[in-house]
């Protein structure tokens, strides 16, 4: 499994910003109903559940919200960039710029953990995030996912 089985070329939205965590996430849920066809406001409330059992904020300007929710099909991504980073309550206490969001269907237990331990060991890698960061377009950051997740696959 790779970034390039789950994120489709317009999952991927860059934003002006978002005061605060919770309308971070109401982005992601937006896209995310946008692209996958799912109710976004189910959608949020399957992020914030997940949030309040502990913050996907992994570090490094970096979150990885998931949820399970019904209407999915098959584990997908969406990524988010916001121009403003936001307080996320991240392991390493920095705010968050970058969130690749995971979405599974409600019975995908495996198949959500591998992806989100895929989407992790990408993430992790300095030049990757800098990349990302930098992008000029939605295009740029899926292309670079892809490329980036293919080349990396373990």
């Amino acid at each position: 499994m790779t970034i390039g089985d789950l994120l489709d070329p317009g999952a991927v939205a860059l934003r002006a910003g978002a005061p605060g965590k919770r309308q971070a996430l109401s982005l992601v849920a937006d896209v995310a109903s946008r692209v996958l066809g799912v109710d976004p406001d189910t959608t949020l409330d399957g992020l914030l559940e997940r949030e309040a059992a502990g913050s996907t904020g992994v570090g490094d300007g970096v979150a990885i919200p998931h949820a399970r929710i019904e209407g999915v099909d098959r584990v997908r991504a969406v990524v988010v960039r916001l121009d403003t980073p936001v307080i996320f309550d991240a392991l390493d206490d920095k705010p968050v710029d970058l969130m690749v969001a995971l979405f599974a269907p409600l019975d995908a237990s495996a198949q959500h953990l591998r992806a989100l331990a895929r989407v992790a060991r990408v993430l992790r890698q300095p030049e990757i995030r800098s990349a990302l960061r930098q992008a000029k377009s939605a295009d740029a950051i899926h292309v670079l996912l892809t490329h980036e997740a293919a080349s990396t696959a373990a």
